[in-house]
């Protein structure tokens, strides 16, 4: 679509920017990316989303029409409890960038004078070529061509020799800045409190990591290299084009605002028009998304008829939408073609009066054309650094911002115990709490709960009552609004939270999630120091080895995305020998068996049982036939104990425990 002829003299660039996410399926990609490339051909779907660019030749409309269609990426996709936070310390961090560019700062300089001499040595080249027109025109001085040709031929080897060294050196330090402001938001994000990814979505984050550090990395090297050269370009070719003749520049100034005018209203249209096609295209894409990552649901209700129709209606809008802004830029392309060839064409008969009268040369009317070129693509070029310029601003404000966020609660430092002095005793004290996304709504409510050295405590009740929320607490995810959480005798919040989760305290979740890599791997993600030897008696002690070994790659099978190559109970002991490995005095069963069937339950239960021996266990439970045998039984219900004691003595007082055991005893059996 970009019109390449050398005479062509301004163009007019249309930004456009994909509101859409980071969460793409490559499958989702490859259908719409198809679809599209059909209509205009854009060389895959990332680069019609991300690139955010498409050029189209115009007049010299590239400034006011690149302001009109630059839609920046702003502060609207963050969620509104971010929005006032990142308007207020989302600013642009120049000391922040003045660090990065002086960690690479002889790249950066070597890339600056590169871009200057490329641009000098083009300011020269037309006036070059011109001169030898004028050698060949005239009937002396035949034998300088030679010569003159030499020169151009150093000067063409000047520019290549320029052009290699300052794109490779803005590489090498635009992939440095890249991977150091990659490693450190992402540091700074993985340390967050979990108040903070309570309230934002992970694709958000996603996008920060990903598109935001490679479009401000992008963005800073075009400014670099084409905003210096150009600028250069343009001062140094408007003062050949006033020396080669001021009364054609005189004219062409003048013939030139009135398409100005005319580019930038239809460019506006334009815009609107891709906008409104953009959008459906992303409607598309999310359609397409959401069906084929959800295709066990699609396959469930046999929906499959109904996801193509939609599919087929989504698309030929979008198609309808792109079709007509095709034949816009069609038309766009057609005026701006003919308003340039009638330009080089009034240029040439101009100069041919010129040269008539004897006032011009050939040789100069080639250098004001060259020259004309010249100024026509710098000024392409700026239009599409002022769009980066927006678009690096914005995404490097957003690093900022992520990258300058402090938790409240610290990821090391503090207290650690010893091993052979840690008695593994919790105390909850007058603990009161409400999650930070809901303040007003306490959880809990003047809890107290003793958890003594190698015993086992179970805490019931209805779903929604606070009872993961202890588990939580424990582990320090949040801090508590009152009261005191104490272990080993000393407060939760003095002790170092690190060694607190990687050595003191092991958890099981009722859906353990296991990444996408090989057993011994996730079992080892406990402990990543830990030997194999380590890895298979954690695997014994969790009933797990018998199982693994059978399958054809033993522990180096992989599991799947999500543990979903292996069965629930499997995946489960797997979990257990996670959390085994690192040997912990402190062990919390979130719910461990309620997502399991009763033979894989009845499974992990002995497992359990046999494992939490000479531990501290805090069982929270929905299912009370799982902690009969705990010493200790707490009902916990709206954030407040209302009866505790063994399992024996809860039935006798015939409280609440007694009432909700008679309640699941009176469930109806599933059988399957």
């Amino acid at each position: 679509m970009v019109l390449r002829t050398p005479f062509s003299l301004l163009k007019f660039t249309i930004v456009m920017r994909s509101h859409y996410g980071l969460q793409k399926q490559s499958i989702s990609q490859c259908i719409i990316g198809r679809t599209i490339q059909n209509i205009k051909k854009p060389t895959n779907l990332r680069n019609f989303f991300k690139s955010n660019t498409l050029r189209i030749p115009v007049s010299v409309a590239c400034f006011s029409a690149t302001a009109l269609a630059v839609k920046p990426h702003s502060v609207e996709k963050i969620i509104p409890e971010k929005k006032e936070l990142i308007r207020k310390k989302g600013s642009f961090n120049w000391r922040k960038l003045l660090k990065l560019v002086c960690s690479d700062f002889w790249l950066w300089l070597g890339a600056f004078m590169a871009a200057l001499g490329v641009a000098y040595i083009n300011i020269i080249i037309p006036i070059s070529l011109g001169d030898v027109v004028n050698i060949i025109s005239s009937r002396e001085g035949h034998e300088y061509i030679p010569l003159r040709c030499l020169k151009l031929i150093g000067l063409y080897l000047a520019q290549g020799f320029g052009t290699f060294c300052y794109i490779a050196f803005l590489s090498s330090a635009g992939e440095r800045m890249a991977f150091t402001l990659r490693k450190e938001l992402y540091q700074n994000l993985v340390e967050q409190d979990m108040e903070f990814f309570d309230s934002i979505r992970t694709a958000e984050l996603l996008e920060c990591v990903f598109t935001d550090v490679q479009e401000f990395k992008s963005s800073f090297k075009q400014c670099v290299s084409q905003g210096v050269k150009n600028i250069f370009q343009i001062c140094g070719s408007i003062i050949s084009l006033i020396k080669i003749s001021p009364g054609m520049t005189l004219t062409i100034v003048t013939v030139v605002p009135p398409v100005v005018v005319l580019g930038t209203l239809f460019g506006a249209l334009l815009r609107k028009l891709s906008n409104a096609a953009q959008k459906q295209s992303v409607k598309v894409f999310s359609l397409c998304e959401e069906s084929l990552s959800n295709i066990r649901t699609v396959r469930a209700f046999g929906n499959e008829s109904l996801e193509c129709e939609r599919f087929s209606y989504e698309t030929k809008q979008s198609s309808k939408l792109n079709s007509l802004l095709g034949h816009g830029i069609a038309f766009l392309q057609a005026g701006s073609n003919l308003f340039l060839n009638g330009l080089v064409l009034g240029t040439l008969y101009i100069g041919s009066q010129f040269i008539i009268v004897g006032d011009f040369s050939s040789g100069n009317l080639m250098s004001f054309l060259v020259t004309a070129q010249m100024i026509q693509k710098s000024f392409a070029q700026i239009s599409m650094t002022f769009g980066h310029y927006l678009k690096g601003k914005q995404s490097f404000e957003r690093i900022c911002f992520y990258s300058n966020l402090k938790p409240s609660i610290p990821t090391k430092g503090g207290i650690t115990i010893p091993y052979h002095s840690f008695i593994p005793n919790v105390e909850f004290k007058d603990v009161t709490f409400a999650y930070p996304s809901r303040p007003t709504q306490a959880v809990l409510t003047k809890l107290n709960l003793s958890l003594p050295a190698g015993k086992t405590v179970a805490v019931v009740g209805a779903s929604g009552n606070g009872k993961s929320t202890i588990a939580l607490l424990l582990e320090r995810f949040y801090d508590i609004n009152s009261g005191s959480i104490t272990i080993g005798g000393i407060n939760i919040s003095d002790l170092d939270p690190n060694w607190l989760r990687s050595s003191a305290i092991g958890i099981i979740n009722q859906e353990p999630v296991l990444f996408a890599t090989s057993i011994k791997e996730n079992i080892k993600y406990g402990k990543p120091t830990a030997t194999d030897e380590e890895v298979y008696e954690a695997a014994k002690l969790a009933n797990a080895d018998e199982f693994i070994r059978s399958f054809p790659e033993g522990y180096e099978t992989v599991v799947g995305e999500r543990g979903v190559a292996i069965s629930g109970g499997q995946k489960q002991r797997i979990a257990i020998a996670r959390a085994l490995i690192k040997k912990p005095a402190i062990l919390i069963l979130d719910e461990a068996t309620s997502a399991l069937d009763p033979e894989a339950e009845k499974v992990v239960q002995n497992t359990l049982e046999r494992v939490c021996q000479g531990r501290t266990v805090l069982v929270i439970a929905h299912r009370l036939s799982t902690v009969k045998n705990a010493d200790t039984i707490a009902v916990l219900q709206k954030g407040v104990i209302l009866e505790m004691g063994t399992h024996k003595f809860l039935m006798n007082k015939k409280g609440v425990y007694y009432n909700l055991m008679n309640q699941e005893n009176q469930k109806p059996r599933s059988f399957g």
